[in-house]
């Protein structure tokens, strides 16, 4: 992260009405007009705002038709934490891990009917950009061939092999050996350096309708990706913030850090 981006977030992060804004955020996607009524100003001003807030990447704007919807972008201000606090913290598993270790010890301890019961019918939608100093092709390349380098998660705990068939129909998914495994997703679109979007449950279970997609546009030397994850059904209340912090750990540092740097 650049000096002159780091002023810019805490520029953005000055305004009392821009903080409220991204913890109205926090807790999904929200209109322009939605943000509107929660202000005793006006629409235009709100609007002042939330550009504000998009110019440093700490919001992301989607527009269906006439209607403006405004997502948090965790990614920057995962850039802060790592860059004056992580370091000095003892790494913790990640958000996904916890979940998926959460999940296997209620399951233990509940019969069916409990956990059934504890799911609700409900939906999310994730929303993050990420720059990767790296040309479009180089990303993508990761994305597909090399994603066994840099995916953090797996479902098994043994030692596995993530493999991603770049053609449509392909599967992204965890290769245990012996014909045993696990698809993480199933490509449904794919243009080579431009975009992917797959269907898969990412860890959940159930009645789940999992879509996410990785859109690359090139910006000078850079890559920005564009990540969309859309779900719906039976959904556990801890699911979305476990895959909004997930997706934070597999682009941000994981993915970006592997394209940059080798690491």
């Amino acid at each position: 992260m650049e000096s002159n981006e780091v002023i810019d977030i805490f520029k953005a992060l000055a305004h009392h009405s821009r903080v409220e804004i991204l913890d109205y955020l926090k807790n999904g996607p929200m209109t322009t007009g939605e943000l509107s009524e929660k202000f005793n100003v006006s629409r235009y001003a709100v609007m002042k705002h939330l550009d504000i807030l998009e110019s440093a990447g700490l919001i992301v704007v989607r527009r269906k038709g006439r209607i403006r919807l405004n997502f948090i972008n965790a990614i920057p201000l995962q850039q802060l934490y790592n860059r004056w606090v992580s370091k000095y913290e003892s790494q913790f598993s990640s958000s996904l891990v916890h979940l998926k270790n959460q999940i296997e010890e209620k399951e233990r301890g509940m019969n069916m009917e409990n956990k059934v019961a504890k799911l609700e019918v409900s939906w999310f939608q994730i929303e993050q950009e990420v720059s990767i100093q790296a040309p479009k092709e180089r990303v993508f390349q990761a994305l597909t061939e090399e994603i066994d380098n840099w995916w953090a998660f797996r479902l098994s705990d043994k030692d596995s092999k993530l493999v991603f068939e770049p053609n449509m129909d392909g599967r992204f998914y965890e290769d245990w050996g012996d014909g045993h495994g696990a698809v993480w997703g199933t490509v449904l679109y794919i243009k080579e350096n431009e975009e992917i979007r797959l269907n898969g449950l990412l860890g959940m279970k159930g009645a789940v309708n999992s879509h996410y997609t990785y859109k690359l546009e090139e910006h000078g030397s850079s890559t920005v990706l564009k990540l969309t994850h859309d779900a719906v059904g039976l959904l556990d209340p801890e699911w979305e913030e476990a895959h909004r912090h997930g997706w934070v750990e597999l682009l941000e540092k994981r993915l970006k850090e592997y394209v940059e740097k080798g690491e």
